[in-house]
């Protein structure tokens, strides 16, 4: 799923991404992101008994609770969520084909940002769609701007390091959501969908429903230190 997965893969689910290692925890630079739990073990989880498969979502809303990063990406508006799926079941599970869209309050759906939505937002002034010559309504296309590449290290520590499931394991990966035009707050009563998950004989899994809802009641409900991945006060 190259061509849909690597948001932080290395193209992005056009709306997907995912990472790490069950075991060993990642380094970006000198930090590191907490290894991941079983997906049952976050707040917002959908399980399916009939397909022994939970997925959970985990999103990053403060700078200091996810500082492995090398960017600021929080302050310009895009989300990182990370994306847990735990497969209990005895086959291996592909996400070649899986697709996340972010739904919003309203109803709107939209996937994950790409590398280059990424680049953009962080150190781009021109639009995506190209700058114009006064008077002569052409569009005309800017050059590429190459992916910075504190951008590129983030994908390669963070994103999904493989579209395959293997039984009985647990990956996970950030992926990145514009909510700059969103109202605010942008993950209430919000979720992520995920759909086009197979097994290795091609069965297409239910879609999974994941409402920010939940995560957000955990966050009011639990005291700051007290959460399983919480950093220790300076």
């Amino acid at each position: 799923m190259k061509s849909h997965i690597r948001f932080t893969l290395r193209t992005l689910l056009g709306f997907v991404l995912f990472s790490g290692a069950l075991a060993v925890p990642s380094l970006a630079g000198n930090k590191a992101a907490p290894p991941p739990r079983p997906a049952r073990e976050y707040p917002a989880f959908d399980f399916h008994p009939q397909e022994h498969v939970t997925v959970a979502i985990d999103p990053c809303t403060e700078p200091r609770d996810c500082d492995f990063f090398r960017l600021p990406y929080i302050r310009h508006s895009l989300i990182p969520v990370r994306v847990i799926i735990t497969n209990d079941s005895d086959s291996p599970l592909s996400l070649d084909e899986a697709r996340m869209q972010f739904i919003t309050s309203a109803g709107d759906k939209f996937p994950a940002a790409s590398l280059d939505d990424i680049n953009r937002r962080l150190f781009s002034a021109e639009k995506a769609a190209g700058r114009k010559i006064p008077i002569i309504p052409i569009p005309i296309p800017g050059r590429r701007t190459p992916i910075d590449k504190k951008i590129t290290q983030d994908d390669d520590d963070f994103g999904f390091k493989s579209t395959t499931v293997t039984p009985h394991s647990t990956i996970a990966g950030y992926v990145f959501y514009d909510v700059k035009d969103l109202e605010e707050p942008p993950l209430k009563n919000a979720e992520i969908y995920i759909k086009m998950i197979h097994t290795s004989g091609g069965k297409e899994l239910f879609a999974f429903s994941l409402p920010f809802n939940k995560w957000l009641a955990a966050q009011k409900a639990t005291p700051a230190a007290s959460k399983p991945d919480a950093k220790p006060a300076p």
